[in-house]
C-alpha cells in the first residue's frame, strides 16, 4: 500500500498538489492527464528524484519522505527507460541487485523466474541499441522488478510504441501484476492503457488530483466537465434545472427539456456518453426526447460517430448495423437521453 499525504512541490511557475491519494496493496492505479499536470513530477517525488517540500509519502506503514532512493523498496520505469547502453540486457537487468552487493548465485535465483516471466531469455547477451521499443521496455521493467519492490512506478511505459506494440505491452503488463501483484502506479496520457491495465484510476489536472477511484466511474460518472471531457464525453450541456416534487428534477437547455432522477436546482451542466444516446424514428414520443436533425457520420471502425444539430451538437455512438437506422444527413430523428445516462456535475459550493 502506498499513501500520499498533502504532498507539494513546486518548480518554476508550475505548483503541484497539495496532494491526497492511497493505493491499495496489490493494486494497479492509472494516473491520467494531459502532458504537464505534473505526473513525471509526483513519480519522482514518490521514488524519492524529488523532495516534495511539504507532505509525507507512506509506503506499507513506513514515512519513506526522506529516504534516499535505494532504501524505499520502490522500481521506477522511467519514460525513456534509462537503460545503460554500455551494459548487456543481462548486466541491466543485475544492476541493482549489484549495487546492492547481492552474490551471482543469489542474483540468478531471483532473476531466472524474472527472465522467464518477462520472456527475456534469448536476449540476455545483447546490447540495448539492438533492441525494439517493447523489448527496451520489458528490460527496463526486468531491471524495476529486480530488487523486488514493495511498489512499481511506470512512467509512460508504452507512449513511444506503436499502436499494436502498445496493446501488446499493456497485455503483458497486467499479465505480470496479476502474476506478481505489486502494487503499481502508471503514469500516462492515453485513455486506452487504463481500460487495458487499471483497476483504478485519477486524472490530474494542473497539479490537482481532480477525481480518482474505478474506471467505469470516471468514465460515467465524472466529477468535473475536464474530467469529462478528457473521457471523451461530447456531451456536455449547460442548463437549468427545476426539481420537482415526485423527486425528480427537469433540465432545460435550447428550447427542450428533459428529467433525471434527483433533485438539483438553478444553473447546471449535465453529460450523457455518446454511446447511451438512442436514436429513434421522427415523431417518436419516447422518454427525454429531443428533435434533431442528422448532420454527419463518421466510420471509427467497430462503431460510427453520428452528429446531431438540436440547436446544440448531439453526439451518439451506434454499432454499424445500427447505424443505418441513424438516417442520412439532413433528415429528422428524435434523439434520446435514457434517465440513468444522464449525469448532473457536482455543483461548486458556493453554488
Amino acid at each position: 500500500m502506498i499513501r500520499i499525504e498533502g504532498l507539494e512541490f513546486s518548480v518554476g511557475g508550475f505548483h503541484l498538489g497539495p496532494l491526497h491519494l492511497e493505493v491499495a496493496a496489490g493494486d494497479y492505479f492509472v494516473l491520467l492527464g494531459p502532458t504537464g499536470m505534473g505526473k513525471t513530477l509526483l513519480l519522482e517525488s514518490i521514488c524519492g528524484l524529488l523532495r516534495p517540500q511539504q507532505g509525507r509519502i507512506i509506503v506499507e506503514g513506513e514515512d519513506v519522505t526522506a529516504l534516499p532512493p535505494r532504501d524505499r523498496g520502490i522500481g521506477y520505469v522511467p519514460q525513456h527507460q534509462g537503460l545503460f547502453p554500455h551494459l548487456t540486457v543481462r548486466r541491466n537487468i543485475e544492476f541493482p541487485l549489484r549495487v546492492r552487493r547481492v552474490e551471482a548465485a543469489e542474483r540468478r535465483k531471483r532473476l531466472e523466474p524474472l527472465i522467464e516471466l518477462l520472456g527475456l531469455g534469448e536476449l540476455l547477451d545483447r546490447w540495448p541499441m539492438s533492441l525494439s521499443g517493447g523489448e527496451r521496455q520489458k528490460v527496463a521493467l526486468a531491471r524495476a522488478l529486480a530488487s523486488q519492490p514493495r511498489v512499481l512506478l511506470l512512467d509512460e511505459p508504452v507512449s513511444a510504441l506503436d499502436e499494436p506494440s502498445r496493446e501488446r505491452l499493456c497485455s503483458e503488463l497486467r499479465r505480470i501484476h496479476e502474476e506478481l501483484r505489486v502494487t503499481a502506479i502508471h503514469v500516462s496520457h492515453i485513455l486506452e492503457e487504463a481500460f487495458s491495465v487499471a483497476d483504478r484510476a485519477g486524472v490530474l489536472h494542473q497539479g490537482r488530483l481532480v477525481q480518482h477511484g474505478p474506471i467505469d466511474e470516471l468514465l460515467r460518472r465524472p466529477a468535473t466537465e475536464f474530467v469529462a471531457r478528457f473521457f471523451r464525453t461530447e456531451n456536455i450541456i449547460p442548463a437549468t434545472a427545476t426539481p420537482a416534487d415526485d423527486g425528480s428534477t427537469t433540465l432545460a437547455f435550447d428550447g427542450h427539456t428533459v428529467h433525471v432522477p434527483g433533485h438539483y436546482r438553478g444553473d447546471v451542466t449535465f453529460v450523457v456518453r455518446p454511446e447511451a444516446v438512442r436514436i429513434h424514428a421522427p415523431g417518436s414520443t419516447v422518454p427525454n426526447g429531443v428533435p434533431a436533425v442528422l448532420r454527419r457520420v463518421t466510420d471509427r471502425g467497430p462503431y460510427r460517430r453520428v452528429e446531431f444539430d438540436a440547436g446544440r451538437q448531439l453526439v451518439a455512438y451506434v454499432g454499424r448495423t445500427a447505424a443505418e437506422s441513424a438516417g442520412c444527413v439532413g433528415e429528422s430523428r428524435v434523439v434520446a437521453f435514457p434517465p440513468e445516462a444522464i449525469h448532473v456535475l457536482p455543483q461548486p459550493p458556493d453554488a
